[in-house]
């Protein structure tokens, strides 16, 4: 990663109270970070850092866009992506020891002896938590341009063919007390 320095902080040299920072990322980013089910992100993220002593307080505000690929028609989607998470950081004696023990995933521990800490894979987390799990345009939306009108078309035969089955299928058993 050529660029893993611009997401290191020197909390060391920071006064006690709150100090904002801004990432810009974009494919290059994640590409680096691993695989990912989107394309042409374009991502801010607004870090708020705490720092008190003993412990600082990370607020992340992740915003921006992406291409995803729609769960209903198959073809590309653009997504907003918004959404925001806090961490606590702590500095102990063993913090390896603490990170194990530790069931709150919205804490971490580090060295008392640290400088900095590393925020790049907590931001790649974010934003990969940020995107929607379901990938859908809305109703309005739906059998616009944007969407494969084939695909949406084959799932309505679908829809009605199922619907039909089990329509037959919940009475059919209730036939035989016609005769009755």
């Amino acid at each position: 990663m050529a660029n893993r320095r611009a997401f290191e902080i020197a909390f060391v040299g920071l006064k006690s109270g709150v100090h904002q920072f801004n990432y810009e990322l974009n494919d290059q980013f994640f590409i680096e970070k691993g695989a990912q089910d989107f394309a042409n992100a374009t991502t801010n993220v607004k870090l708020s850092l705490e720092k008190n002593t003993g412990f600082m307080l990370l607020k992340f505000e992740v915003g921006g866009k992406a291409d995803v690929t729609c769960d209903r028609c198959g073809n590309p989607l653009t997504m907003d992506l918004w959404d925001e998470f806090k961490m606590l950081v702590k500095m102990v004696d063993d913090p390896a020891e603490m990170n194990e023990q530790e069931e709150d995933a919205d804490v971490f521990y580090i060295s008392k002896s640290e400088s900095h800490i590393n925020i790049s894979d907590w931001i790649y987390e974010f934003v990969m938590l940020s995107i929607p799990l379901q990938r859908m345009c809305s109703k309005e939306q739906m059998g616009g341009p944007q969407c494969n009108n084939a695909v949406l078309e084959k799932l309505k035969q679908m829809e009605i063919k199922y619907t039909d089955h089990n329509a037959n299928a919940l009475w059919k058993g209730l036939d035989k007390f016609k005769e009755n």
